[in-house]
């Protein structure tokens, strides 16, 4: 027999003489069993409930599974015979039974559920509980069949009347319909409908809540039952959506939140105003972005610095007013043309290593270069360039700011040229004198005044650091000019060192020096030059540690066949803070211990020109009360060995 649906099935369980449990027909979890059930397997009702159906009955075999499935896909019983229960009655015993597996559809013929009847397995015992079984059933289908005779009469009655309402239902599963797909699918919204009565038929949305509204306390009520203030303010407009008018307002909350308000007024087939839909959007956020758009607008347009938007083709898409003014061109000209148009010839290599950088997420900040005006004037700019990322984080494009910088380098042009002039004029006079002091020094050297003799002897020190600074102001100002010459060749630096070190110990006196690891290699440089570094490395370690202290020098030859030389002190140290801008041009660390120290913060600026120049680097590392370590690399002479 095919039970026929839910309510069959829950019928026939309450009076059948057979165990008989109810399955979901997804989960396979037991929803009820009937009395006779549990009094088998001796449980109670909310032992069962919500279990797995293969956790209870443990002892089933696998074949229970294909009739399982057989059940769910609506197929016909199967009888799986020899299963074996766990019975309970007062003792354990192991009784044969037969699983019966029924599907249960519902009244669309989907299977929603499982009856499984669990028959004792003996003779006597099964015919009693199929006789009674069938009984029931019997009995079951007659009540059915005079239900089913008064249901034809009362569905005739009803005949007509469905005819009538099918029309009206059609028309409210179509304004339903509409109203859930506007709903769904508009987030940030609160959408009304009203009636001709102005009646809430319906309110849905996201920001139903933050607006004030409760659906409760809506829907089936006319607005003047709720808040009759409000209605009153906005009758005028239910009254024109009513009307037939499709318009929109903007309105601003006392709270600050800004709301578009849509009115759509709902007709049927026959073009009659039914009802009037009311969407309202929280545009807060575009009001706020296109305040911030119009005051960046202003930003980009007032701004002295050219600033220009490109694609990551260097294609141009956005150019303001100072571009214009600075390059020459307007933005007609520009807009959807390549930068490369403002780029000179010499230096068009520069955007495909700057995109480079720029496609990794990295900014290029204050990057001096030269770019060409629209008559053919070269100008000194600084860039500053940043990829713009969408909201997942993906470049889309690129951003730059280009600042003219052309009076700030011939500034600096002439400061270097003054630099350089006065450096020239001073070296003659100081060699002049530098001269007569070493004259006199050495006329006084048996004089039995030891002032005179170690005022001189101070006399040339100072000039011979006078003439130290001099040279390193000519040689910035050669630098800056193009004009410092590197003239290399292969000398032993390990010999170098050795030479500077004896010099060094006889005029300081003060510290303790160290040499090692450096036999006999050979480097390819500019010796003087290299002396000009070693030299300065060494004089700053000994002026920013006190006296008494080691300074060790080393060097040695590293696996990419660079040498490294080391100058370590056991000084002040220098702040982390400090450390990236050492080597930059007339840099100075500021602390209560160095403003007694003398200097102009161009040795270091020079070293590192010096030794870039050489295809080589220079760093340092530095601990604070701990002393720091300067270190810089230069080539190895081709035919140089490590011995």
């Amino acid at each position: 027999m095919q039970i026929a649906g839910e309510e069959d099935l829950y019928s026939i369980m309450l009076h059948a003489p057979v165990g008989i449990c109810i399955l979901h027909a997804e989960s396979m979890t037991i929803e009820t069993a009937n009395i006779h059930l549990l009094k088998l397997i001796n449980k109670q009702a909310e032992d069962l409930a919500g279990k797995s159906y293969r956790e209870i009955f443990t002892l089933a075999k696998p074949g229970d599974e294909s009739a399982l499935k057989m059940a769910v896909e609506g197929r016909q019983h199967q009888d799986d015979k020899g299963t074996m229960i766990q019975m309970l009655n007062g003792k354990k015993e192991i009784v044969p039974v037969t699983f019966v597996y029924k599907p249960v559809k519902n009244n669309k013929g989907k299977v929603t559920h499982i009856a499984i009847w669990i028959l004792e397995n003996t003779k006597e015992a099964l015919d009693e509980e199929l006789a009674a079984i069938n009984e029931e059933l019997a009995a079951t289908n007659e009540e059915y069949a005079a239900a089913n005779e008064e249901l034809a009469a009362a569905n005739e009655e009803l005949a007509t009347t469905n005819e009538e309402l099918l029309k009206t239902q059609e028309n409210l599963r179509r304004s339903e319909k509409l109203f859930r797909s506007i709903a769904l699918n508009i987030p940030g919204s609160l959408i009304l409908v009203v009636d001709r009565n102005h009646r809430y038929m319906a309110i849905e949305g996201d920001i139903m809540e933050k607006m004030g509204y409760d659906r409760r306390d809506y829907e089936g009520k006319h607005p003047s039952e709720i808040s009759p203030e409000r209605y009153e303010a906005s009758r005028h407009l239910y009254e024109r959506v009513l009307s037939g008018e499709k318009f929109s307002i903007e309105r601003k909350a006392e709270t600050g939140e800004f709301y578009l308000i849509h009115f759509v007024p709902l007709k049927n087939d026959d073009n009659i105003v039914e009802s009037g839909l009311i969407i309202t959007l929280d545009i807060t956020e575009i009001k706020q972005a296109e305040e911030k758009s119009a005051k960046l607008a202003a930003i980009v347009e007032t701004s002295d610095d050219a600033i220009v938007s490109k694609t990551l083709e260097s294609v141009v898409t956005s150019w303001n007013a100072a571009a214009e003014r600075m390059f020459g061109y307007t933005a007609e000209e520009m807009i959807g043309q390549t930068i490369y148009k403002i780029i000179p010839e010499d230096r068009q290599n520069e955007e495909p290593h700057i995109l480079s950088r720029l496609i990794t997420g990295e900014r290029v900040d204050h990057f001096e270069t030269r770019r060409q005006t629209k008559d053919g004037r070269l100008l000194d700019v600084s860039l500053t360039i940043s990829p713009v990322m969408d909201k997942q984080g993906k470049i889309i494009g690129l951003s730059k700011i280009a600042r003219d910088i052309t009076d700030k380098k011939q500034e600096e042009q002439r400061k270097n040229d003054f630099i350089g002039m006065v450096s020239h004029e001073l070296k003659t006079p100081l060699t002049s004198l530098a001269a007569i002091i070493q004259v006199t020094q050495k006329k006084l050297a048996q004089s039995e005044d030891q002032f005179l003799s170690d005022a001189m002897e101070k006399a040339n020190q100072q000039a011979r650091r006078m003439a130290s600074m001099i040279n390193s102001f000519l040689n910035i100002s050669r630098l800056e000019a193009g004009k410092l010459l590197i003239e290399k060749q292969p000398f032993d630096l390990g010999q170098l060192l050795q030479e500077i070190l004896e010099e060094t110990r006889l005029t300081v006196t003060s510290h303790i020096f160290s040499l090692k690891e450096c036999s006999k290699l050979t480097v390819n440089a500019d010796r003087d030059k290299i002396i000009s570094v070693i030299s300065n490395l060494i004089s700053n370690a000994v002026k920013y540690s006190p006296k008494g202290r080691l300074i060790d020098i080393s060097c040695k030859l590293n696996g990419n066949m660079m040498v490294t030389v080391r100058v370590k002190d056991e000084g002040m140290g220098i702040k982390p803070e400090d450390l990236s801008y050492i080597f930059d041009r007339y840099y100075r660390v500021e602390t209560n211990h160095t403003r007694h120290i003398s200097g102009f913060g161009i040795g270091l600026y020079l070293s590192a020109e010096i030794i870039k120049r050489h295809g080589g680097e220079i760093w340092a590392e530095s601990e604070l009360d701990k002393g720091s370590t300067f270190y810089f690399s230069l080539p190895q002479a081709e035919s140089s060995g490590n011995s």
